[in-house]
């Protein structure tokens, strides 16, 4: 006959044969944990959320205004590559050695002098440990430090962002320098081609005799038709014909002895006015050049944030960790779950001993 099978319904009885040995367990389970939840130190921690901007704001020509107050322009929306890469940026080992070095860590972890592999490794796996970089869901990222000294905690994650925003920074400023060369080429080419083609319309002016094209040629229409008029009149009634023929020819050919006349007004009005045309439209473009070239180097000189700082970081009021009451209680259920696994393993094993005389 088979011996009938340890059964869980039990250990009641079997808790209450063992209960002086189980309430010491617990009793004294409670007693190490409170001493050792009393020595841990307190850790605090403190955060700073901050949203980047988008990278393409920072460039020259849309950093600001043309109006007189100059506004900075900005764009808070940020894309995912702007969240990840200011992540990356925070959790990159130079930032880390960075701070580490600052804040003199190694000191403050008590790690060991720097230039020490064991030493660097162990400071740096426990800044990596206290540091939390993470996108919430408003777009944000949350930096988050934790240390036993609150004013540090703050202290370091503010610092953080201050080099996040640095390095974010640092990766745009090659390419508005880029930028910022190529507005200075094209208002320095623009410059020299409104020269030339202003020293162009002055020798044109110059040589064909036109100055102003509509009022000119008002003024020699009118001239030319009264001289005309004058002319005929004089031939009809013997007046000085000869006069006015000369005056006449002066008004019409280019050989009269007049600066002014009809044919070199014809054969210079095409090209002045293409000249005129020419030349405002370069007076405009240089101006509007030269204005984003001013814009550029301002901005270039202006190191705009690359940032937006929505909460900065404050020295906690309240402890993070450890919570002493749950490692109290933990410690108790866990050394009461062990005394009863304990006692049962006993239990079964004196059941299913052979007694004396049976075979084992």
């Amino acid at each position: 006959m088979s011996a009938p099978a340890f059964s869980l319904v039990g250990l009641g009885p079997i808790i209450n044969r063992w209960k002086y040995f189980v309430a010491g367990a617990v009793v004294l389970a409670g007693i190490v944990s409170v001493v050792v939840s009393l020595l841990m130190p307190n850790v605090y921690r403190s955060t700073a959320v901050f949203i980047p901007t988008n990278p393409q704001t920072a460039d020259p020509d849309r950093l600001l205004d043309d109006n007189a107050q100059q506004r900075v322009k900005l764009e808070l929306g940020s894309r995912a590559e702007d969240l990840d890469r200011a992540i990356t940026i925070g959790e990159s080992l130079p930032v880390a050695e960075f701070i580490i070095r600052k804040f003199k860590l190694h000191q403050h972890y008590k790690s060991g002098a720097p230039g020490n592999d064991i030493a660097d490794n162990n400071v740096l796996s426990e800044f990596n440990s206290n540091l939390s970089l993470t996108h919430n869901e408003h777009d944000a990222i949350e930096l988050t430090f934790a240390d036993q000294d609150k004013l540090l905690a703050a202290a370091i994650a503010n610092e953080m962002v201050h080099v996040i925003d640095s390095v974010n920074q640092q990766l745009t400023f090659e390419n508005r320098r880029t930028v910022l060369d190529l507005y200075r080429q094209r208002y320095e080419y623009l410059s020299t081609t409104f020269e030339r083609s202003r020293r162009e319309l002055y020798g044109a002016r110059k040589r064909y005799g036109v100055f102003g094209l509509e009022m000119q040629g008002r003024y020699m229409a009118k001239q030319i038709i009264e001289t005309e008029a004058a002319l005929r009149q004089a031939e009809a009634s013997g007046g000085d014909a000869a006069g006015l023929r000369r005056a006449l020819r002066g008004l019409t050919r280019a050989d009269g002895g007049n600066l002014i006349n009809l044919e070199n007004w014809v054969r210079g009005a095409d090209s002045v006015g293409m000249f005129s045309s020419r030349v405002n439209d370069l007076q405009n473009r240089l101006i509007a050049a030269r204005s984003a070239f001013e814009s550029a180097g301002l901005s270039l000189k202006g190191h705009v944030a690359s940032l937006y700082l929505v909460q900065k970081a404050y020295p906690a009021t309240r402890k993070f960790k450890p919570v002493r009451s749950l490692i109290v209680l933990g410690s108790v259920l866990a050394m009461f779950a062990l005394s009863v696994i304990f006692i049962a393993l006993v239990e079964l094993y004196r059941y299913n001993r052979p007694g004396p005389g049976q075979p084992a």
